[in-house]
């Protein structure tokens, strides 16, 4: 190629005319490396991207995706430990009273979560993003424990769980109607499908349906459990999922300090396996339990995610059958069965919403 001339101003002053090579040409190739590794020769390797799981103001559209395989065992988890926790909260029922079982593992589940949340040393949340953690803190970790916990002492399991797993319909509606999450059909067919496996366990369980009080714990419940996933699913844009965990049971905890003095005088007296049990249903269910929801509601839908809870009656009985070696009914079996084929019609995805999520991009 030619060279080119143009005028250049020599130290003294005058001009002179200079030849010059011109500027190579573009390469034809990327100057950035691809996404996910490899550098191009023209370029210095640069650092891949830090994944953004829990930094302040890092949302959903901005954080690494995780692997396929991840949320759905996260949520396995998830719903093995609030099994277990109905079972839990019935053994330790023998020596604390609603409000103090609730505080305690309030407390046990704030310590837990403190650790590795005070480590990380992150901003506070401001503004809205404190709201919306304030509001599930106290519907969720506060008022939905003490009235769970309450009407599980007016209502038999089966009647119990029918009542409370309300919620996830609840939630299904309001992400449809709020979020922006819509009515899709399959997960409409396997929330009624589901439900239906529910009620049919309610109608096996033995013992008395309760009373009138029960019913309305166990409907409130429902209703704070539902608000809960809302408003998370909100606060998540914006706050990482251990601190949003962590404050959401340290605001709970606030709201049950009134149970102080009888958590106090009932530890004093409590059976040794009872506490033991407590501190395992802080531990457990409580701190791993929705640290790992808040993971899996981060990067799922609320409706869809929600809809999953309702296997957690189906494993309930069949924990209660492992741990305790209490025999389900014929009738539960059935109920099971039909609450786990919901919850797949409900999370499965269409042939089309497949094909897109594993499209690039």
């Amino acid at each position: 190629m030619p060279p080119c001339r143009h005028v250049a101003r020599r130290p003294g002053g005058d001009l002179r005319i200079v030849d010059a090579m011109p500027a190579p040409p573009v390469p034809d190739r990327p100057i950035l490396p691809a996404l996910g590794g490899g550098t191009s020769d023209d370029a210095p390797a640069r650092a891949p991207m830090p994944a953004i799981l829990g930094t302040p103001g890092s949302g959903p559209g901005r954080e690494r995706r995780p692997a396929g395989w991840k949320v759905p065992v996260t949520v396995g988890v998830v719903l093995s430990l609030w099994a277990s926790a109905f079972i839990g909260i019935r053994s330790a029922g023998h020596s604390f009273a609603p409000g103090a079982l609730a505080l305690i593992r309030l407390v046990i589940g704030s310590l837990v979560l403190a650790v590795p949340t005070l480590r990380s040393r992150q901003a506070l949340p401001r503004g809205r993003a404190l709201g919306l953690v304030a509001l599930y803190g106290l519907a969720w970790f506060g008022a939905y424990n003490v009235a769970l916990n309450t009407a599980e002492r007016h209502l038999d399991a089966g009647t119990s769980a029918m009542l409370v797993n309300v919620a996830p319909l609840l939630v299904a509606l309001g992400a449809g109607a709020l979020l922006g999450e819509g009515f899709p059909r399959r997960l409409l067919a396997g929330l009624v499908v589901a439900f239906a496996g529910v009620a049919i366990i309610a109608l096996g369980s033995a013992g008395r349906h309760g009373d009138n009080l029960g019913i309305v714990l166990a409907l409130l419940a429902a209703t704070c459990y539902a608000t809960g996933v809302l408003s998370q699913k909100l606060a998540l844009r914006s706050v990482p999922v251990l601190q949003a965990t962590w404050l959401g049971c340290a605001v709970g905890t606030l709201a049950t300090l009134a149970f102080a003095p009888e958590a106090a005088t009932q530890l004093a007296h409590a059976r040794p396996e009872d506490i033991l049990v407590a501190v395992y249903l802080g531990a457990g269910p409580t701190a791993t339990g929705f640290a790992l929801w808040a993971y899996a509601l981060r990067h799922t839908s609320a409706g869809s995610l929600a809809s999953t809870t309702l296997a957690v009656p189906a494993i309930a009985v069949g924990l209660s059958w492992a741990v305790l070696g209490q025999l389900p009914t014929v009738v539960a079996v059935v109920g099971g069965v039909v609450c786990l084929i919901g919850v797949g019609v409900a999370v499965a995805r269409s042939p089309m919403a497949a094909r897109q999520a594993r499209s690039p991009g």
